[in-house]
């Protein structure tokens, strides 16, 4: 299967393309009876969000380390689990493998359904739900960032170690990566897997965003990511693990900061209330006389 997926590069002008149309917007806007004014915050955020897959992509090549301390820390993982008694990714993978619509469709979701779940949320979300939108831009931000932190360290995935797992786009044709003598650094960055990060990201996203009794729903997409990245032998368990505690973590992040940083307005007063402590939380006090 080809690579659909943007390199690095190509996402890097497509970032900087949106976020020049919409500076363009910013100055036209004030002068223009048309629409300009809209067209430049949905450039902006799209430059945005694009600009972070580059980086993404970008990071996904780099490493802090070699090949070989990258199959080690596979194992260690992989044993760590088994003493963990964690579910054995290879016996969880043994039944599909002779399912080819199984196969070769959990290939295509691995490929595809990551970032493109988490751009058809983060629309709708822009469209419909801009507060929650905001949260979740920021939320995007801080987990991939420490995804790409802990993915600088390289570890080998199940399917570059001995531990009896097929590498399941391999043997369809549909693997995404470069098909070369050498592998690159961006097949042993297993740990965390963003995959799952951005799956359970957008679960949370969806959840808190509407009130539907369908919003439940998304979590489908979780299970099922967290399914195929395991038996496509690109991810262990534990993978999945730490990036729900990393994106636990960012959460914590964005709520100490807006606690921190973001001012809650003061409430409406009556003429004749009298003005009490509470009416001055938030209140700037740089003001010029």
């Amino acid at each position: 299967m080809p690579n659909v997926a943007l390199t690095w590069q190509a996402a890097g002008l497509v970032a900087i393309a949106f976020l020049a149309v919409a500076s363009v917007a910013e100055r036209i806007a004030p002068d223009s009876p048309r629409g300009w004014w809209k067209v430049a915050p949905f450039g902006r955020e799209v430059g945005i969000i694009v600009g972070l897959y580059a980086l993404w992509q970008l990071a996904g090549g780099l490493s802090l380390g070699h090949t070989g301390e990258a199959v080690t820390r596979g194992l260690r993982i992989w044993h760590l689990e088994r003493s963990w008694h964690f579910p054995n990714e290879a016996t969880m993978q043994r039944p599909i493998l002779h399912n080819s619509f199984i196969v070769q469709a959990s290939n295509i979701y691995y490929a595809t359904m990551h970032f493109g779940m988490l751009l058809v949320v983060l629309l709708w979300l822009y469209f419909r739900h801009r507060d929650a939108y905001v949260r979740t831009r920021t939320l995007v931000v801080l987990t991939t960032a420490t995804c790409l932190l802990v993915d600088l360290v390289p570890v080998a995935p199940p399917r570059l170690i001995s531990v009896g797992m097929v590498d399941t786009a391999v043997l369809y044709g549909q693997s995404v990566y470069a098909v070369t003598a050498h592998v690159g650094a961006d097949q042993y960055s297993a740990m965390p897997s963003v995959h799952v990060a951005w799956a359970a990201l957008v679960a949370v996203a969806v959840i808190t965003a509407t009130r539907s009794k369908w919003r439940w729903l998304i979590l489908v997409h979780t299970a099922l990511t967290m399914y195929v990245v395991v038996i496509t032998a690109n991810h262990f368990w534990l993978d999945g693990v730490v990036a729900v505690a990393l994106l636990a973590v960012s959460l914590a992040i964005r709520e100490i900061s807006r606690r921190i940083f973001v001012r809650e307005p003061m409430r409406p007063r009556v003429d004749h209330e009298p003005l009490t402590t509470d009416d001055l939380v938030g209140v700037s006090y740089d003001a010029t006389i």
